[in-house]
């Protein structure tokens, strides 16, 4: 079937993700009041890539780019790519920190595709979508809240990646301290075990059930529904500042977990009156995005060009 693109520019808005929340490794997440902005039009010939906020000066200005590669992988779904393309990122989501940029970038450029796609939509449902992003990412976790917002639990058939979401409780208040160094995904999945003890594994299962209860019923239960002996213990030696932070926190009662990969740390209940975390953390009070990716037509208006406009930092 010929593929037909749409005249003018679509736009996505992608939230940040934090993912595993302690004991649901590759398997729970939860998407955060923080977003990048991306726009796309199809061009004569050609990629053009601009970057705003985060990663500027860094990410690649051509093909390269991780929203364009997405954008391929959806169009060779879809059944042909545009002459060229136009791609405008303003970025607010902190890159390599744990808080899903990746993620973002993909579910994004996947969006913006169907949306240049005349009947995208029809040829490239939600479902699909999330099985392809599954596969860019490597897995579920961090694309499923991405694309569906709020807190998500994602496995794996095999047809590919599947996700259902569930609506989280008030008196879930999560807080992200955001150190200044970068982590590597892939360095942190290297620090892990081929198998871990059957005790450790079980009271990891159990925990992880009790975090579906905690986030979506019962807030007071989270501290003992984060514990966790999968998979943060075997990456303290490569984070020591962040296994410091998330031990002093739960020291004083905090909810507190590694953001996905790291370095970043996330704390599902508020910390104490006065906690000081340090110089190297940047501490930001974020709302739960319950809307998830969000698509329109048109460019990026001025609110979404500014790079702090998407999110509050406190």
């Amino acid at each position: 079937m010929p593929t037909n693109f749409t005249a003018g520019p679509v736009r996505v808005r992608v939230p940040a993700t934090s993912a595993n929340l302690g004991p649901g490794f590759d398997a729970l997440g939860l998407a955060l009041g923080l977003h990048d902005d991306v726009a796309a039009e199809i061009a004569p010939a050609g990629v053009r890539v601009t970057v705003t906020g985060e990663g500027a000066g860094e990410l690649p200005g051509d093909d390269r780019h991780l929203v364009v590669r997405a954008m391929r992988a959806a169009f060779g779904r879809l059944g042909g790519e545009p002459s060229g393309l136009v791609v405008e990122c303003v970025n607010r989501i902190p890159q390599a920190r744990g808080l899903g940029s990746s993620s973002a970038a993909i579910v994004a450029g996947l969006l913006l595709a169907r949306a240049l796609v005349a009947d995208g939509d029809s040829r490239l449902d939600d479902a699909a979508v999330l099985r392809l992003a599954a596969e860019l990412e490597g897995h579920p976790d961090n694309v499923a809240p991405c694309l569906l917002g709020g807190f998500t639990l994602a496995w794996t058939e095999p047809a590919g990646a599947r996700a259902v979401t569930r609506r989280v409780a008030d008196g879930v208040r999560p807080t992200v301290f955001v150190p200044t160094e970068r982590g590597l995904t892939a360095a942190a999945r290297a620090a892990l075990p081929a198998t871990v003890p059957h005790g450790d594994a079980a009271l990891t299962a159990g925990r992880a059930a009790l975090l579906v209860h905690a986030l979506t019923v019962d807030p007071a239960l989270l501290f003992p529904a984060t514990v966790d002996r999968l998979h943060q213990d075997y990456r303290a030696a490569g984070m020591p500042g962040t296994a410091a932070l998330v031990s002093a926190l739960r020291a004083a009662g905090v909810a507190a977990v590694v953001s996905g990969a790291g370095p970043t740390v996330l704390a599902l209940s508020d910390p104490p009156e006065g906690f000081d975390p340090g110089t190297d953390w940047q501490v930001w009070r974020l709302p739960i995005d319950v809307s998830g990716a969000r698509v329109a037509r048109g460019r990026l208006g001025h609110a979404e060009r500014d790079p702090v406009a998407a999110g509050r930092k406190s």
